[in-house]
């Protein structure tokens, strides 16, 4: 049966990665942007080129509770319905302790969590009427915060509690699950080769991942994890051995 999917963040990265892993598989996705508009438009074309009207795309800030109602009445419409929700959308970077503002906390907590919550509250009923689910992407340092970014880390940790405490109050009509990355995609802002390597060895299998990993484990927890909910699937390739 076909999914129409919104996914959060999908311009670029895992979120387009997503994106064209459940477009292959059949899925319709709606594209949410909020900066990245000309690769929000070149993969909606490109997904569409394959097979028309499959594709649909809008410019919202997550953060303005307006914009965000208004992506998911566009959502609803672009096909009648909407069965899978996607949270992929995320801002990540450095807050030290000392430096820390009150902005830059209302940032992260509201891309990592608050904007995840309200998205799954707008689309419970619509998601309970189709049986659907939400996959939420959650990250390792949740559960080991990462040194340097303690905003961005308790972020994600709420993001795991409310995959958990979503679960309880959606069941048994919704399933609620998450992605864990770890080493992926190295961050826009870049590492040194130092960094890099430093990591790498921490990781068992001694290679960062691919965006298309947690693509397929998003799949899995939408078509094949009938049974699972509540639950937080790790692709760190061995990462949090070491932690």
């Amino acid at each position: 049966m076909q999914k129409n999917v919104l996914i959060t963040g999908a311009a670029k990265r895992i979120g387009a990665a997503c994106a064209r892993l459940l477009h292959d598989k059949g899925c319709n996705v709606f594209l949410h942007y909020r900066t990245s508009k000309e690769a929000a438009l070149e993969l909606c074309y490109e997904l569409n080129q394959i097979r028309a009207d499959s594709a649909y795309m809008m410019q919202a800030n997550l953060l303005d509770s307006q914009e965000l109602e208004a992506l998911v009445n566009e959502a609803c419409m672009a096909w009648g319905t909407i069965d899978v929700l996607v949270n992929n959308a995320s801002s990540f970077y450095p807050t030290p302790i000392s430096d820390v503002t009150e902005g830059q906390w209302d940032e992260l907590l509201g891309s990592n969590l608050k904007a995840p919550f309200f998205l799954a509250k707008a689309l419970s009923n619509t998601l309970a009427k189709n049986k659907g689910c939400i996959v939420n992407i959650a990250d390792i340092h949740a559960e080991r915060g990462l040194k340097g970014y303690p905003v961005y880390s308790i972020a994600k940790a709420g993001l795991v509690a409310m995959t958990k405490i979503l679960a309880k109050e959606f069941g048994p009509a919704i399933r609620v699950n998450a992605v864990a990355p770890g080493a992926i995609l190295w961050p826009e802002r870049g590492l040194s080769l130092q960094e890099k390597q430093e990591i790498l060895q921490r990781v068992v299998l001694q290679r960062n991942g691919e965006a298309s990993d947690i693509a397929k484990a998003v799949w899995f927890l939408i078509n094949d994890s009938d049974y699972m909910t509540g639950q937080i699937m790790t692709i760190d390739g061995g990462r949090t051995l070491f932690c």
